[in-house]
């Protein structure tokens, strides 16, 4: 199946994506998006603190019976743990994602510079700025909006493992999506932009999945999710874009 290729090459493209960084001399342009990434995530993991308690509460507050009390007050802190995790995980990535555009697009045209030679953009630091928020707010309020039926799916015992695998690929889709608007935002408009996304989005998800493994790696992860996911996006999607013209 093309999609089963396509997430493959998504994955793949990882594999050279250290040495293009250092060959094209790119790591300077990640200093403001990792600091940006690092004070999203302690902002996040602050706010996780504090609020995965008082939903946990909010929850066991429904159960009216003083009877399983303390199993439900077990079982809620930890359904107000994973909610803090899996939404907080989806707001960090379009915030950091938006915000990062305009330092990773130098990032996306020396790439596409090195394999095709000269390219051509006029986009300027606000525009580049104003589409990735436009992008990010979408793609944000679709994923949250499949995803939340999906979480308390993934509560049911033993057929959750399903709904969980679902929930961890539309992340991945919509974080290779973001990875891609970077170099497609050179060559087409936003709907457009989607609409090559769709017909791509084995390429978004391969993509999207070494993103969120990258991730889950303390510390290490938030530092070098970036650099490695956007040169790999990039590469992929420079190689369709061309391809279509």
């Amino acid at each position: 199946m093309k999609i089963a290729t396509n997430i493959i090459d998504g994955i793949k493209a990882y594999f050279s994506a250290f040495e293009l960084l250092n060959k094209l001399k790119l790591w300077k342009y990640f200093v403001v998006p990792v600091l940006i990434s690092v004070v999203t995530a302690v902002l996040i993991f602050v706010l996780a603190y504090f609020l995965s308690d008082t939903i946990g509460n909010h929850i066991t507050n429904l159960w009216s019976f003083e009877w399983g009390k303390e199993v439900v007050s077990t079982i809620s802190n930890f359904i107000g743990g994973a909610i803090i995790v899996v939404f907080g995980v989806v707001i960090y990535r379009h915030v950091v994602m938006a915000f990062s555009a305009p330092f990773m697009s130098p990032v996306s045209e020396a790439i596409e510079k090195y394999y095709l030679g000269d390219v051509h953009t006029d986009a300027k630091f606000s525009i580049t700025l104003a589409r990735a928020i436009k992008i990010n707010a979408r793609n944000l309020v679709k994923e949250i909006l499949f995803i939340i039926p999906l979480f308390f799916l993934s509560l049911i015992p033993v057929i959750g493992i399903v709904f969980t695998g679902l929930i961890f690929l539309i992340q991945a889709y919509y974080a290779g999506f973001g990875n891609m608007d970077y170099t497609l935002e050179r060559h087409y408009n936003y709907k457009d932009s989607i609409t090559f996304v769709k017909q791509h989005k084995g390429v978004a998800i391969g993509n999207g999945i070494v993103f969120i493994l990258i991730l889950m790696i303390p510390i290490i992860g938030v530092l070098l999710v970036l650099p490695l996911s956007v040169v790999s996006a990039t590469k992929e999607t420079v190689k369709r874009v061309h391809q279509e013209k």
